[in-house]
């Protein structure tokens, strides 16, 4: 696999894995049907040589957190667990950010037990709260690495005027917003963070709506080049830019065998070009 580098000094697999699925509902506490199976994918996880996992405070209300430590802790050298934080679910049809630095202190004590580490390796913003400014967000999380109670920052959903008004009260190494072969809304802000040296971990990765049906153009280039469109849509990723870090999750061993195989497979120049037009 190749290399990227977090923050200066976390080097990790160029492939990593959202365990958010293994839990059901990320906000509902829903346990996994079948805790033993849902192990096993992480431990398979760590087999296959991807050591970035991520996860959050919210995803069955911290649950998701300590599954990870059940499967894997202690956690090997290499491995990189990052978590995030200030999204909560009020209700089942709602999902309300909070920034309030109280709380935001607070979740990373409960995540740091969960977990199971005396650091959380990158601690992201999961989503900007309204209810507070954005300095004070982002001045609770330079306090706890102050603290040493995590080694990095990171962000989830920002534009790129959040992340230069961020960057100007700490170092920020991560951002992690949705984008994928066909939802590309948030082109500017990896191309800023590619000329930072700030990791871009696009969630929801693997998404070809349409493109990948039986005479789709993403399932035509996917036979050409020996391929499941799923890992086409994961190969293009990774080519796109030299900082992109996707994160596909699943609960299937299978899959996610299926999506660590996109390491293998080589676009050429006319079908990678082919797949960039389709945005």
């Amino acid at each position: 696999m190749n290399d990227i580098v977090i923050g200066g000094d976390l080097t990790v697999n160029r492939l990593g894995y959202g365990a958010m699925r293994l839990t059901g509902d990320p906000g509902i506490f829903t346990p996994p049907k079948d805790r033993e199976a849902a192990k096993a994918v992480l431990r398979r996880v760590v087999e296959l040589g991807v050591n970035f996992i991520d996860t959050a405070d919210a995803y069955a209300l911290g649950d998701n957190e300590s599954l990870i430590a059940e499967a894997l802790a202690p956690y090997a050298d290499d491995l990189v667990i990052a978590t995030k934080v200030g999204n909560t679910r009020p209700s089942p049809a709602e999902w309300v950010a909070v920034g309030n630095p109280a709380y935001l202190r607070q979740q990373a004590e409960l995540s740091l037990r969960r977990l199971g580490v005396e650091t959380i390796d990158l601690y992201q913003l999961h989503r900007i709260g309204s209810d507070v400014p954005l300095a004070d967000q982002i001045g609770a999380l330079a306090v706890l690495k102050a603290q040493g109670k995590i080694r990095h920052i990171g962000l989830s959903e920002v534009t790129v005027e959040e992340l230069k008004a961020a960057q100007e009260i700490t170092e920020i190494a991560s951002v992690q917003n949705m984008y994928n072969l066909v939802t590309r809304q948030h082109e500017a802000v990896l191309e800023y963070t590619a000329a930072q040296g700030i990791a871009f971990i696009p969630w929801f990765p693997i998404a070809t709506g349409d493109l990948a049906g039986p005479d789709g153009p993403v399932s035509k280039i996917a036979a050409e080049a020996g391929a499941t469109p799923a890992q086409t849509a994961l190969a293009w990723l990774l080519r796109h830019s030299p900082n992109v870090l996707p994160i596909p999750g699943t609960s299937s061993i299978a899959h996610l065998e299926e999506n660590v195989g996109a390491l293998n497979v080589e676009l050429t120049d006319e079908q990678y070009e082919s797949l960039n037009a389709l945005a």
